[in-house]
């Protein structure tokens, strides 16, 4: 991979496993420095390890992204070791299925605060660190759930509606210190989140290759994180049609919302919207 991202640094939140270990690993083979984030010890201690046999220059912090002062402890480690951080992607969820009328005061925040609260302590946490280096990125984790509904899925939808609505009315602010936020989902069938590292080794070649290779899908965080903060901001991007257009045309392809997310005319919408925002 080629090396977009020699001297930047990033923290993934997630990371133990699926789509946050891709993009970390990801994120590393293309030079950036990572912290690998997760509340699963002995996954993110695997996943560091992976990502580490890749070359790239990496260290893990146990973390619970809904503690506010976890979260900007871990990134202050960030700025301590590397000092900077360019780019924070949120990609840690807790979404049991559960039937509305079995879902319970206490699990329906608790989603909530993982979901949507651990986007919030992303951003506070990286916010004024963004500001005095002249800019960054904050990447949210998109999905079918963010323009959907589905059953027994009504925190997981609240929260990647809310992802949604977060970067678009946040990157109105964040404009003047150019820090980009914005959304990709995987944009192709990924494992599901609920699937351990040692339930993924027992299947087979054939259930595996039926979702697509996270670190595959990572080389969309890693062209996102490549371009200028001021380019994107409040977009909804989609792993799996970056990478495809990637392999096509490479990192430097000419830029088309067709090439960049499965839903074009919604970025055309927001592309509008911009424009016409009153100063």
């Amino acid at each position: 991979m080629m090396k977009l991202l020699q001297g930047k640094t990033a923290l993934v939140t997630g990371a133990g496993r699926g789509l946050g270990w891709g993009i970390a690993r990801a994120l590393g083979q293309a030079g950036a420095s990572v912290c690998l984030t997760d509340i699963n010890d002995e996954e993110l201690a695997r996943a560091l390890s992976d990502t580490k046999s890749d070359g790239s220059q990496a260290f893990s912090l146990h973390l619970d992204v809904s503690d506010r002062e976890a979260f900007h402890a871990a990134v202050e480690k960030v700025v301590d070791t590397w000092d900077r951080i360019d780019i924070v992607v949120h990609n840690a969820i807790y979404m049991p299925l559960t039937l509305f009328e079995d879902l319970t005061p206490a699990d329906w925040w608790r989603q909530i605060e993982v979901g949507l609260g651990g986007l919030f302590n992303a951003a506070k946490a990286s916010w004024e660190h963004m500001k005095a280096q002249g800019g960054g990125h904050i990447i949210g984790i998109a999905s079918g759930s963010s323009k959907k509904g589905f059953k027994e899925e009504v925190a997981y939808c609240t929260n990647k509606h809310g992802q949604e609505g977060f970067v678009k009315a946040l990157s109105l602010e964040a404009a003047p210190y150019q820090i980009a936020l914005n959304t990709i989902g995987p944009g192709k069938p990924i494992k599901p989140t609920r699937i351990t590292w040692a339930e993924y080794d027992s299947l087979s070649a054939e259930e595996k290759a039926q979702w697509a290779d996270p670190v595959e899908l990572g080389k969309a965080f890693v062209w996102l994180g490549a371009q200028p903060p001021s380019r994107f901001s409040g977009y909804r991007f989609d792993a799996g049609t970056i990478a495809d257009t990637i392999a096509r045309e490479g990192y430097d392809f000419e830029f088309s919302p067709e090439k960049a997310t499965l839903l074009p005319e919604d970025f055309y919408a927001a592309q509008r919207w911009y424009a016409n925002y009153p100063d």
